[in-house]
């Protein structure tokens, strides 16, 4: 028996990093009051640059004009981490889920989102792990580049931001940071490690299945 439903809400088409952030809040607020159950949106967002809560602003390595350049933006995030990139062929999972109706604390939860895309990666034969100390999730069983991000944040019990998984983005684009404050570790997608991306919707349906079972929550749509 599930703990309860899932809400899934994939979105097709770019999202703007501000519009994604109004979308969480208006959703967390309807948690919080009791009127929908956990719910996990997927998109991609317009191409951004973000800084996490403690991040620091040399974790940008691009000038403004650069940035602009690209067309990339450059947004505060309040979520956790570091300086991370979002962009198109890159799948971003925002669950907005109580953790006290789960009953798993932080650390727990971050554990599981790193295990969705460890399941989500296996389902097309990308063997993925984590690094002790790292947060996040790299090829090669954890031994390689970094193929998904994690930055959460919560607020009264409710979760919300989630993670970042690599399908087939602009690369290019994470040389106008310092991923995740990680220096020397690189950066991978699907595309890069398989040779080919694999669909967008398969990817999504691969997340949503991974996420329900860590979480043991039952899909609806």
């Amino acid at each position: 028996m599930s703990r309860g439903d899932l809400l899934v809400r994939a979105i097709d088409g770019l999202v703007p990093y501000d519009a994604g952030l109004a979308m969480q809040a208006e959703a967390v607020a309807a948690r919080r009051a009791g009127g929908v159950p956990d719910i996990l949106f997927l998109l991609e967002h317009a191409p951004v640059v973000t800084l996490g809560r403690n991040a620091a602003a040399s974790g940008v390595l691009a000038t403004a004009e650069e940035l602009e350049a690209a067309g990339v933006e450059l947004k505060r995030s309040e979520r956790g981490g570091q300086a991370t990139y979002h962009g198109p062929g890159q799948i971003v999972g925002y669950p907005i889920v109580d953790l006290r109706a789960l009953r798993i604390g932080v650390a727990q939860y971050v554990r599981g989102l790193e295990e969705t895309m460890i399941r989500a990666a296996g389902a097309f034969g990308v063997a993925a792990g984590r690094r002790d100390g790292i947060v996040g999730v790299f090829a090669d069983s954890g031994r390689g580049p970094k193929l998904g991000a994690v930055g959460v944040r919560v607020s009264r019990g409710i979760a919300f931001h989630g993670f970042a998984f690599n399908v087939a983005p602009n690369l290019d684009h994470y040389r106008f940071i310092v991923p995740c404050g990680l220096t020397a570790v690189g950066v991978a997608s699907l595309a890069s490690l398989l040779g080919q991306a694999p669909p967008i919707p398969a990817v999504r349906e691969a997340l949503v299945a991974a996420f329900a079972d860590v979480f043991d929550l039952t899909p609806t749509r």
